[in-house]
């Protein structure tokens, strides 16, 4: 089952996601996809993974790591499927990450790798986008890079963890303007989600709602505004955001 958060007439309405992506109210209503604001499907904290896919550090020339090299996003940055994203005026490049993300079900702490998935209530779809010009240490990327309004897009839904019930060879591939410039396989990452949920869980109490978005693979590029860019994890779901520029997003978004 896919589980989602969307905004209707005002309101906002966790609802189950049927065929073609409709929406069911709990009154019963059907509405497509395109009638509703999708919203993030999750709101707790996010823990991001740099660096986690072994042809990601490659690409960039490093070593790849020999722990977990976790950040964390605030729910600000989060946008919802179908929804915009910003590009600061005057950079050089900014980049799109395709990312799995397990969605934390229940309390853990102290979690052993091998019970470690029963605390995972199901995975959705995040882009994290990424300033490169402001990045000082691809090691610690700090808050200019990886916490900006709304510059992550998170959804369409929840999958309920059963139904994807291995996580461990996954496609990921991203388009830009319809032209596929991403493609990798969740097998390449180098710390897996049991692993990171024993590792986040032994100096830390995971919440129900939050969230460990697992890294990207290889083959970046560069966005710029009027970009469509779409990302996709195999059995998990298909993220749509548009790129405009800092001063359209600021216009259309005053406090």
């Amino acid at each position: 089952m896919k589980h989602a958060r969307i905004r209707y007439e005002g309101n906002v309405h966790s609802v189950t996601v049927e065929a073609d992506n409709a929406v069911r109210l709990a009154d019963g209503r059907l509405l497509a996809e395109h009638q509703v604001e999708w919203l993030p499907p999750a709101t707790g904290s996010m823990f991001a993974l740099g660096l986690n896919y072994a042809d990601h550090a490659r690409e960039l020339a490093f070593t790849p790591p020999t722990e977990p090299l976790a950040f964390i996003k605030s729910p600000g940055t989060y946008t919802g499927h179908g929804q915009v994203t910003w590009r600061p005026d005057n950079v050089e490049y900014m980049h799109y990450e395709c990312e799995l993300v397990a969605v934390i079900g229940k309390p853990a702490k102290n979690v052993k790798r091998e019970d470690a998935l029963a605390y995972v209530a199901g995975y959705t779809v995040c882009n994290d986008y990424a300033i490169r010009d402001y990045l000082e240490n691809y090691y610690r990327p700090n808050l200019r890079v990886k916490n900006r309004d709304a510059t992550t897009p998170v959804g369409p839904w929840i999958v309920d963890a059963a139904e994807v019930p291995d996580v461990s060879n996954l496609k990921l591939r991203t388009w830009i303007n319809g032209e596929l410039k991403q493609e990798g396989t969740t097998a390449d990452m180098i710390f897996d989600i049991p692993y990171l949920i024993e590792y986040f869980s032994s100096f830390m109490t995971l919440q129900p709602g939050d969230m460990i978005a697992t890294g990207t693979p290889e083959g970046l590029a560069d966005v710029v505004p009027g970009d469509e860019v779409v990302v996709e994890v195999e059995g998990v779901g298909r993220l749509v955001n548009r790129i405009v520029s800092e001063a359209d997003f600021f216009k259309n978004n005053k406090a």
